[in-house]
């Protein structure tokens, strides 16, 4: 499980440089990343089908991604597209155009269905985290700031 968290932050740091992330957000990039992908392992460990390990683990990562935009002073979108790319069913659709080549429509339709159902929910994920009011997560900026 450890060579797995170096290699989700390893690979939100690589995606983080490739969207032109500011340099000084790089770490809570990888955290993100990590956060969510680690999230992920979990639900698929407790018995979770890996859409719904998808759709909690999305939702973890938004509220992650939020919490470190209020804090941080930065757009959620940083720390969302970065941290959300470990979570992407990029061998899905893999699978899904290979089947297809292949000629073999049952496993098409089954893997197609499935990666299908995985980015749906990971839109919801994003939709049920980005719902909540933005004066929840300013508090923890009040907060944070006044440690300091």
């Amino acid at each position: 499980m450890i060579d797995q968290i170096i290699m989700s932050m390893v690979a939100t740091i690589a995606f983080a440089i490739l969207f032109n992330a500011p340099k000084k957000e790089y770490v809570f990039c990888a955290l993100n990343g990590c956060i969510g992908w680690v999230s992920y392992q979990l639900f698929l460990s407790y018995g979770a089908s890996v859409v719904m390990a998808s759709l909690w683990a999305t939702l973890i990562l938004t509220l992650v991604a939020r919490i470190l935009s209020a804090i941080r002073r930065s757009p959620v979108t940083i720390f969302l597209v970065t941290g959300i790319f470990t979570l992407v069913p990029g061998a899905g659709i893999y699978y899904t155009s290979y089947y297809l080549i292949m000629n073999d429509l049952a496993q098409f339709t089954a893997k197609g269905i499935e990666t299908f159902k995985i980015a749906g929910v990971m839109v919801l994920g994003i939709v049920f985290g980005l719902a909540l009011p933005q004066s929840w997560f300013n508090q923890l900026r009040k907060i944070t700031h006044k440690n300091r």
